[in-house]
């Protein structure tokens, strides 16, 4: 099979995109691929887990915006993507038993079960289409390389069995474009929305920004400030932290491409 390059995805629709997808015709990250179109990060539990999450995910919406819940056996989000298959529709998963991470499947078709529910949540790629068209550089677009996130000391509001830290997502920013950057990702509260810090990163546990606990380093130029976002990620730490006997997410950059615009999930 024929491998696209990354150039080859930028334009594709959400069919067309989740196609090659599905054909590991692509399995790197999915910043920039199907431009204009929703991005989402992936949970999916069992059904006695499945409360559970979604009470966590009400509780701290800033890194965890739900987007669709599938039915119980049934991997089709159909209000995102109605036609679309989250055992095969993104690039890479991962596998959690009781906290650890056990492998990094193209697919997890062969792995599904029927008491599966899976959770679509928001995903900061949404906004980085404003961020480039308001005038703000993206540095991992730029780069061709995966969006550095990382744990932070900031605590998730428990709920039932799960609890853990925040992962943020980092973007650098020249400090005249800041409140640009600011203003532009405010209105996307549905995909994580303003960040959630700006500056100082060891004042939200980040000892070392060229080591990301997630994704890729990029550089950060002389006088750029680190901006800080929620990130979908987020329910990975927890499920680390609190051991459910079985979950599968999205690998972290590798996302579900909906069918819904960016813009559906602006309030301006």
């Amino acid at each position: 099979m024929a491998v696209k390059k990354a150039g080859e995805m930028m334009d594709l629709s959400p069919s067309e995109a989740r196609e090659a997808i599905r054909r590991k015709e692509w399995t790197g990250p999915t910043a920039g691929i199907a431009r204009g179109f929703v991005q989402a990060n992936l949970v999916i539990l069992p059904v006695d887990w499945a409360f559970d999450f979604l009470l966590f995910c009400q509780r701290n919406p800033r890194p965890c915006p739900v987007l669709d819940v599938t039915e119980p056996g049934d991997p089709v989000p159909r209000f995102l993507a109605p036609e679309a298959d989250i055992r095969t529709d993104l690039p890479r998963y991962r596998v959690f038993r009781n906290g650890i991470l056990e492998d990094e499947p193209l697919d997890i078709a062969n792995i599904w079960r029927d008491d599966l529910v899976g959770f679509l949540l928001g995903c900061s790629f949404t906004f980085e289409g404003a961020l480039l068209e308001a005038g703000v550089p993206v540095r991992h677009i730029e780069m061709g390389v995966n969006v550095p996130m990382y744990k932070t000391n900031i605590p998730c509001r428990p709920a039932g069995r799960l609890s853990g830290p925040m992962v943020v997502s980092m973007r650098p920013v020249q400090p005249d474009l800041v409140s640009r950057a600011v203003t532009t990702t405010a209105l996307f509260p549905a995909v994580h929305g303003a960040p959630v810090h700006i500056g100082d990163p060891g004042s939200i546990g980040i000892s070392d920004m060229t080591r990301p606990d997630f994704g890729d380093p990029v550089d950060i130029r002389e006088g750029e400030i680190p901006l800080f976002w929620g990130c979908g990620v987020t329910p990975q730490a927890a499920l680390m932290a609190s051991k459910p006997p079985f979950a599968i997410t999205h690998a972290p950059g590798h996302m579900f491409i909906g069918d819904r615009k960016d813009k559906e999930y602006s309030v301006f």
